[in-house]
């Protein structure tokens, strides 16, 4: 995929960000799809991608704690 395709990608999943997903789950599934092209290709990770593969984790962990603690 060239890097103008991967540019465009990520502007439509920062778009997206901007509203409520409906599924985070899926969200960061695609995070990571994408923060993976740019490792294979090389390139360097967006930061605020980074950033949100992060914040999504640690809702995720939080998530399953309350889960387990109920």
């Amino acid at each position: 995929m060239a890097f103008d395709d991967l540019e465009a990608e990520l502007a439509l999943l920062i778009n997206q960000m901007d509203t409520p997903p409906e599924n985070p789950h899926d969200l960061y599934l695609r995070i990571m799809e994408k923060l993976n092209e740019f490792k294979g290709l090389g390139l360097p990770l967006p930061e605020d991608l980074v950033r949100v593969e992060k914040e999504l984790e640690a809702y995720f962990k939080a998530q399953k704690a309350a889960a387990k603690k109920h």
